[in-house]
């Protein structure tokens, strides 16, 4: 079924065109991408779709439509924990907790219409388990964990939560909510690997349609099943994720610029005519070349000159000296602040050449390491070493080192004026400042755009060693890519922190995982990596087992199969009691249908249901608990 059509859709600010005859169609399982570099008008089509900016063309939305969009600025209340705002998005089910209580409480004084108040309770009952009234508390609680709150931050105030915690509680709600539509716009912003993948898992699995607007091309692989590109105020739509896009848009592209060099090689032709024609010069020949122009004018009118590839924009970054075969030795290092034990006796080595990739989750200590390798925070004597003729430039996420007041072509003159201007220009174009892009002043550009300026800079230094912090942080599709095609050129050894796992998977030739407070090293990418820690967690659970069995733990063993044992029992004690619990209420229920008019007989009976209705919920809540414990056990 169609949630939502837009057919022929433009957006326009005065003169400046957005994009033009947007068409396509969302249906109940559409999962779809949108991708496009920053400041091309994703974010505006969005405000379009909810209503917010008028528009040009048609837009049909389904009667059942229930668009669900990430809050911007989540409000700061001193009151409110961060908790209670991801309940908001159940109102329904307190005003139905509400009404069922003040329900009951007049039945118990006696007053009302019974028979009515029982026939609403009983609904109201309905919709509540139908709609998973149950267990929505706990899936709150879940959801905020799995996004990456810790337990002690479930009850921080509103106005205590940082802006990341924000937007991923914002997060949160939008896919809690009841909305069969959902607009996320960069959802993976703040959160770990760990969490995106729980991001992952849920958006796969859901029922819901959305369309993410996100540049985490591993992230778009694992959910979306198509793909639509705003380019050129263009939408081009293509079935099928990230990763099939490019195939399709490559192929796409080459039958482009087949028909434009066919279509020019006829124009040339038929402009050979009309030069021999008119040097013939007779009233025939005469009419013969207005013809043949015509001719070229109708191709004219239908050529479309295919967009430059930017991937064959490449520039070679050079490192000026070649360093020795080691090229970063790290012993022993370890970092606490107060109590707090970031990692303890960290040792790994980088050779010269190798892409090596430092994973771990948010708050680990990834960025302080990188400083400590930096100089920016006190190392112990020769616990960072680095080798022989090592030139090293460093990038941190958060620079501000590119000063205002100067154009984009100066300022990077400035840093380097041995460059003439070709070899500034491209530069520049190889990080994608084309055109009237080179003279934009510094101080107007985008945060992209500072990572992308910051980027080249670095690269041009002539170092033989990057050490970089996140560097595509910011960086749209485009930019990333180029990035990359920089990096793979580079003959130097590169050390990257980086949540890019299509980078990491693209790129990397080895993995320092952060695991428990120590680093790991694997000589592999990031799928592969993924592939070792799951057979790890197999083989780790398979000792598990069979130390359960050794003999030296008979004892404790023992001990768990007594516990499993009597759980066991508790639970099957407490699924006898409500199932016993059910016939007793449907009895009830029965003979409240055959007390006719019988006011008293009513009134005691629905005292008796709600008391039992009660024992049952109170036995479901206890069964719920064990069978938790007994999976845990």
């Amino acid at each position: 079924m169609s949630l939502l059509s837009l057919n022929n859709v433009s957006k326009s600010f005065g003169e400046r065109v957005l994009f033009e005859n947007v068409s396509f169609n969302i249906e109940n399982n559409t999962k779809m991408g949108f991708i496009g570099t920053n400041g091309v008008g994703k974010t505006t089509l969005f405000r379009t779709i909810l209503g917010e900016e008028d528009y040009e063309g048609e837009m049909v939305k389904s009667s059942d439509l229930k668009i669900g969009v990430m809050e911007q600025t989540p409000p700061s209340s001193q009151s409110l924990t961060a908790y209670d705002y991801a309940l908001e998005v159940f109102s329904r089910f307190f005003e139905i907790e509400e009404e069922m209580e003040n329900i009951r409480k007049t039945l118990e004084r006696g007053e009302g219409e019974t028979e009515r108040l029982i026939n609403r309770q009983e609904a109201l009952n309905t919709e509540y388990i139908r709609n998973d009234g149950l267990t929505f508390r706990s899936r709150t609680r879940s959801m905020l964990i799995g996004l990456g709150f810790l337990e002690s931050e479930l009850d921080l105030p509103m106005n205590s939560l940082s802006g990341g915690q924000k937007t991923r509680l914002s997060l949160a709600r939008t896919l809690l909510s009841e909305a069969n539509f959902l607009l996320l716009d960069e959802p993976t912003n703040h959160l770990d690997i760990e969490s995106v993948r729980f991001l992952e898992d849920f958006l796969k699995n859901c029922n819901k349609a959305f369309i993410v607007i996100s540049h985490d091309r591993y992230f778009l692989d694992k959910v979306t099943n198509t793909t639509i590109e705003l380019e050129n105020r263009k939408i081009s739509l293509y079935s099928g994720s990230y990763s099939t896009f490019i195939v399709k848009k490559e192929q796409v592209r080459k039958a482009q610029e087949r028909k434009y060099e066919n279509t020019m090689q006829e124009i040339k032709r038929i402009e050979g005519i009309i030069e021999q024609q008119k040097r013939w010069n007779r009233e025939r020949n005469i009419k013969t070349a207005e013809h043949k122009q015509k001719s070229i004018d109708r191709l004219q009118e239908t050529l479309e000159k295919p967009e430059e590839d930017t991937s064959k924009i490449r520039f070679r970054f050079t490192a000026e000296k070649k360093s020795g075969n080691d090229v970063l030795k790290v012993t022993s290092l370890s970092k606490s602040y107060g109590e707090k034990k970031l990692f303890e006796n960290v040792s790994f080595e980088v050779k010269r050449g190798e892409r090596v990739f430092l994973l771990g989750p948010n708050g680990c200590g990834k960025s302080t390491l990188y400083k400590m390798i930096k100089g920016d925070i006190e190392t112990p004597e020769d616990a960072v070493w680095f080798g022989t003729n090592v030139e090293c430039a460093y990038y941190d996420q958060d620079r501000s080192d590119i000063q205002g007041g100067k154009d984009v072509e100066s300022e990077l003159w400035d840093v380097y004026p041995r460059m003439d201007r070709t070899q500034i220009r491209n530069a520049l174009a190889a990080f994608l400042f084309k055109g009237d892009d080179v003279l934009k002043m510094t101080d107007t550009l985008s945060g992209g755009e500072k990572a992308r300026l910051s980027l080249l800079e670095i690269m041009l230094t002539g170092a033989n060693f990057l050490l970089l912090d996140e560097p595509t942080n910011h960086l749209d599709i485009r930019s990333r890519e180029a990035l990359e095609a920089a990096l793979e050129d580079f003959e130097g050894t590169v050390f990257i922190i980086s949540h890019d796992r299509y980078l990491i998977n693209k790129m990397a030739d080895r993995i320092i995982a952060f695991e428990n407070g120590s680093v790991n090293s694997y000589n592999m990418n990031y799928d592969d990596y993924m592939n070792k820690i799951a057979v790890n967690l197999q083989d780790s659970n398979a000792k598990t087992e069979k130390q359960k069995k050794e003999p030296n733990d008979y004892q404790k063993q023992k001990q768990k199969q007594s516990e499993r044992r009597k759980l066991e029992g508790k639970i099957k004690r407490l699924e006898e009691a409500i199932e016993l619990c059910e016939k007793e209420i449907e009895k009830i229920n029965e003979e409240i249908n055959g007390a006719g008019s019988d006011f008293e007989k009513i009134t005691e009976l629905s005292k008796e249901l709600e008391e039992k209705e009660a024992e049952q919920e109170k036995l479901m809540n206890e069964w719920e608990s064990l069978s938790t414990e007994l999976e845990e056990l």
